[in-house]
């Protein structure tokens, strides 16, 4: 037995080598292997990195990467896209310009990693440094006349920067900028802080702490001044037929002025404007009127307001009784009754038109074209001559119509 073994040892061998590339064979076929890159990047992950130390230079937040894997596998990979993670080990690394590869990490086998870009990563590290810095704050135009801005409040007056320090040492101030440009109320908001190199340019890559600061500014108006509401006065209608839309003026408040105070306290808090005169307008009205003032008071700025009223024609309906139904595109050879004869047209648009329109500026016509021997339904068209006026409906809308051979005598349908 152990002779014939020792004798056939290289066939056994052989025959074992066949089977198991057969196998290899078969299972290939069924799950072949593709390569291709992941559907979506890789994000960067960085680990390992010393609490002291920041990055100061830009690195790619995520990579490509392609993979050659049977594609069992890449059903895998793509149901869960934590199945492969790119890792920047910073572990034990100090300041200065480093180069490393990043490690990526793929929880599905087999797989075999073809391609990853960018592959090494290279960036610097420095130092973390902080610093306290006072809030400056920049103000910026100026507040409506007859009112004067108190002492600002800010809170609080510093903040903590932190970052590279190479970046820490570019800043020069942190700044808080408010705008008081026609301002006529007490300023109180939350704003961002900047901050800024000795340019007065932005400096990036620091946190602030806090990211806000609140301000508070106290605006007060002056003596003589007061603001007061203008009220339009109109006379006169708008001509027959139209309508006021309505009636607006700019600016709706204006600011006034009297030497003695008295007499702008004694205002009831509106002026009146000039009379605006309607008297038979047909369209929108925009002009300028001055301000009816008692005497002794004066407006502060502009001395006229900017009115604009608008003027529309009244909508309105009626109805065409009676219109005369035409026949259109009959075919050579035919003729045609219609049934009805007439119809009942309702039309809308402006009343002034309207009162205009006649039977003339009204068509209602059936378009026979393509239509043979024989009873037909057709839709009735109106076609009004005069714009604006719009048909909103045909009493009927649909015309009976019995064609036949000229010479040949049409039964007049039945009412």
């Amino acid at each position: 037995m152990f002779r014939w073994i020792s004798e056939n040892y290289r066939t056994f061998l052989w025959a074992f080598a066949l089977s198991i590339a057969v196998w290899v064979v078969a299972v290939t076929s069924a799950d072949p292997d593709e390569t291709r890159a992941l559907s979506s990047a890789v994000p960067v992950q960085i680990i390992g990195q010393d609490p002291s130390l920041v990055i100061s230079s830009d690195i790619p937040t995520e990579v490509e990467v392609t993979l050659r894997a049977p594609r069992s596998v890449w059903d895998i990979i793509e149901a869960d896209p934590q199945t492969v993670r790119a890792i920047l080990d910073l572990s034990g690394l100090s300041t200065g310009e480093h180069s490393i590869d990043l490690q990526i990490q793929i929880n599905a086998r087999p797989v075999q990693i073809v391609s990853v870009a960018p592959r090494t990563i290279t960036f610097i590290l420095e130092s973390l440094a902080t610093q306290t810095v006072s809030v400056d704050l920049s103000l910026a135009g100026e507040t409506a006349i007859g009112y004067q801005a108190g002492e600002p409040s800010l809170d609080p007056v510093e903040v903590v920067i932190a970052g590279a320090q190479s970046q820490v040492e570019k800043v020069a101030r942190a700044r808080v900028a408010i705008n008081l440009s026609g301002i006529r109320e007490n300023f109180d908001q939350i704003l961002p802080v900047e901050v800024l190199d000795e340019n007065g340019q932005k400096v990036n890559d620091i946190t602030v702490s806090p990211e806000s600061v609140h301000i508070t500014l106290l605006v007060n108006q002056q003596g003589g001044y007061r603001d007061v509401a203008v009220k339009v006065l109109v006379m006169g209608r708008v001509a027959s037929g139209y309508r006021l839309t309505d009636i607006s003026v700019f600016p709706p408040i204006v600011t006034v002025f009297a030497a003695d105070p008295q007499l702008v306290n004694a205002l009831p808090g509106v002026v009146e404007t000039q009379p605006l005169d309607l008297q038979s307008a047909k369209e929108d009205i925009s002009t300028r009127v001055a301000l009816n003032l008692p005497a002794g008071i004066s407006i502060v700025g502009e001395q006229t307001v900017l009115i604009q009223a608008g003027v529309s024609p009244i909508e309105s309906s009626v109805t065409l009784a009676g219109e005369k139904v035409e026949i259109v595109n009959l075919g050579d050879g035919l003729k045609a009754q219609v049934s009805p004869a007439t119809v009942d047209v309702i039309v809308s648009g402006p009343l002034p038109l309207l009162d205009t329109l006649t039977r003339q500026d009204v068509r209602v016509t059936v378009d026979l074209s393509g239509l043979e021997v024989g009873t037909h339904q057709v839709m009735a068209k109106v076609e009004v001559l005069i714009s604006d006026v719009v048909v909103e409906s045909i009493l009927p809308n649909t015309i009976e119509v019995v064609i036949t051979l000229i010479g040949i005598p049409t039964l007049t349908p039945t009412q």
